[in-house]
């Protein structure tokens, strides 16, 4: 078993980064992952006491997938989003920076919006990860890393008779070399990626945000209702714990140890 690709995703809902190798840190998500979000009006966050919030408090792909029309860059070392559509450079600014992150917003909102401008903050900062999933049982923070099975999407594919794009789901680690649904296995377990120890601690429930295509933002499939209609559960993928650091590259060989 190996790892395939990479992905990190600096702002969440918006276009994945694909990477050759990561340093992981214990108890941490990948460097730079889901690092800024796009509030919501009643959004709680409060960057002097950062904590976990449901997904629901920001703009994201499940309910505004015109978010994957947009091409994003992010230069970690300025703290620097760019945002592209169809080769062109629409707006650029440096997050720290209050004047060119609002001018992000302004141009964000009026994107979502055709009627005028929605309101919306980018939040978010050092130190923190605006994840999609709440502490599970067994593991000591709610900062995971995502695998997701090759093979298993394979199944999915299969059974709607189509292919997906793996980037529909937003995983941090794809493994190929494995067969399909072994994953679920590994909850509870310990795993060798590379350089790295992690525990798997849940599976992944998929919500509405796979149902958008990601080269076009178009709604186009339902595969939450596909995963219940032919398995019978909505999960696809396992979240991880990092509990020993080091460095994971493509190609590195992924091992079940106790």
């Amino acid at each position: 078993m190996r790892i395939k690709s990479i992905y990190r995703y600096p702002v969440k809902g918006l276009s994945p980064e694909g990477l050759r190798q990561v340093m992981l840190e214990p108890h941490e998500v990948l460097a730079y992952d889901r690092r800024y979000g796009l509030a919501r009006p009643d959004c709680q966050f409060d960057p002097d006491i950062p904590q976990y919030l449901p997904k629901t408090q920001f703009y994201m792909l499940m309910r505004e997938e015109k978010l994957a029309e947009l091409r994003t860059k992010f230069d970690p070392e300025e703290d620097r989003l760019e945002i592209w559509r169809e080769g062109l450079l629409l707006e650029a600014g440096v997050l720290h920076d209050p004047e060119e992150r609002e001018r992000l917003e302004r141009f964000i909102s009026g994107f979502l919006s055709d009627t005028g401008m929605v309101e919306l903050r980018i939040v978010g900062g050092k130190g923190h990860a605006l994840t999609n999933a709440s502490e599970k049982p067994g593991s000591t923070t709610y900062k995971y890393v995502s695998l997701m099975n090759l093979a298993t999407i394979g199944a999915l594919e299969r059974a709607m008779g189509m292919t997906l794009d793996p980037i529909r789901f937003r995983s941090n680690f794809y493994i190929q070399d494995m067969p399909e649904w072994v994953e679920f296995d590994w909850v509870g377990k310990l795993l060798q990626i590379g350089d790295a120890r992690l525990k798997v601690v849940a599976r992944t429930v998929r919500c509405a945000a796979t149902m958008v295509k990601p080269a076009t933002g178009e709604r186009d499939l339902n595969v939450p209702v596909a995963l219940k209609k032919n398995f019978g559960h909505l999960d696809l993928g396992v979240y991880a714990e990092v509990l020993e650091g080091g460095e994971v590259t493509e190609g590195a060989s992924v091992t079940v140890i106790a």
